[in-house]
């Protein structure tokens, strides 16, 4: 493998990252979802949403290194490695969007539909 590949492919993977741990905040939807639960779920609500978009971004962050790289360890050329990246990255996301609430957040949001 050649050290460009190797650059290139850190050089994306550093500027993805610094992107998606940026502040989390609610979307318009997820605002109004909370202001339409019960007074005293509104807090664990939000906490909840918080808790899934920092898991999801976790997981597109995971799933584009993990993926991505190995395609460039393997031997694929950047663009292998690029689409691979990006294979992982939404497989990641899905992925870390499920598995990153607890069971009581999982009622709760189910609850406050």
């Amino acid at each position: 493998m050649k050290a460009t590949h190797l650059t290139a492919m850190l050089l994306i993977l550093t500027l993805g990252a610094e992107g998606a741990m940026a502040r989390t905040t609610l979307s318009a939807n997820e605002r109004a979802r909370v202001a339409r639960a019960a007074p005293r779920d509104r807090a664990a609500l939000t906490s909840c949403f918080i808790e899934r978009k920092k898991a999801q971004k976790k997981g597109t962050v995971i799933g584009a290194a993990g993926v991505g790289g190995t395609a460039a360890i393997a031997g694929g050329d950047v663009g292998e490695s690029l689409l691979g990246a990006g294979i992982g990255a939404l497989a990641g996301n899905q992925i870390g969007k499920e598995a990153g609430t607890s069971r009581r957040c999982h009622a709760l949001l189910e609850r406050n539909r």
